[in-house]
């Protein structure tokens, strides 16, 4: 039986989430971030032994709980290999990493950050970090920066509409979504194209203003 529960992890309204095999006893503890005790508790609860931290990226805000649940669990790091170091596992795009009967594909999504990765949790459940919210996407910093994350969000795209959308905060209308509702309704995945992508995250303050968007 798959576990997969989305946990407010404090910060600025970030997630995290525990997935798990209950049937194995093995589980994945995405993102903890500032309560990584409550991941482990959680786990124990359940009947499960956390193996595996996947970060999403290494802002200090998602990773912050790495350490701690490391030492509570002896789980191994997932990171994308750009930032892996020590014991971490570097992953790439593509890769699909077994967990029990999870099977968790990695979709490599820089962008907002340049290690942002994206996991697929048994083709269904997207947790896609900072790189796509509930309406909105992951801020960057350079024109550059914006480009490669525009390319980013299409792959994303390329997934059947069922896919559900578990992002790393919840900055949008509600906590989760589907690719289908994204693509109907996030302005930033309606433009037309990346000028129009652009000419939006620089202008965003003012279209949510017109908008009544919070």
């Amino acid at each position: 039986m798959i576990y997969f529960e989305q946990i407010r992890v404090g910060g600025d309204r970030n997630f995290g989430y525990l997935v798990g095999d209950r049937e194995k006893g093995v589980a994945v503890a995405i993102d903890p971030s500032y309560t990584p005790e409550r991941f482990h508790e959680k786990a124990e609860e359940l009947g499960m032994k956390i193996t595996v931290i996947a970060t999403t990226h290494g802002h200090d805000d998602h990773v912050d709980g790495n350490t701690a649940l490391r030492e509570r669990t002896g789980a191994r790091v997932w990171i994308h290999k750009s930032s892996a170091k020590g014991d971490d596992l570097g992953v790439g795009d593509g890769d699909m990493l077994t967990v029990g009967g999870l099977q968790i594909r990695v979709i490599y999504t820089p962008g907002h950050t340049l290690d942002s990765v994206c996991y697929l949790v048994n083709g269904k459940r997207l947790v896609t970090g900072d790189t796509l919210f509930v309406g909105k996407v992951g801020g960057t910093y350079t024109d550059e920066a914006a480009h490669v994350e525009y390319d980013s969000l299409k792959k994303l795209l390329e997934l059947p509409d069922d896919t559900t959308v578990w992002p790393g905060h919840d900055y949008g209308v509600r906590p989760s979504s589907t690719i289908g509702d994204e693509r109907r309704e996030n302005p930033f995945l309606l433009q037309e194209d990346f000028e129009a992508f652009l000419h939006l995250k620089n202008t965003w303050a003012e279209y949510k203003k017109k908008h009544g968007i919070a």
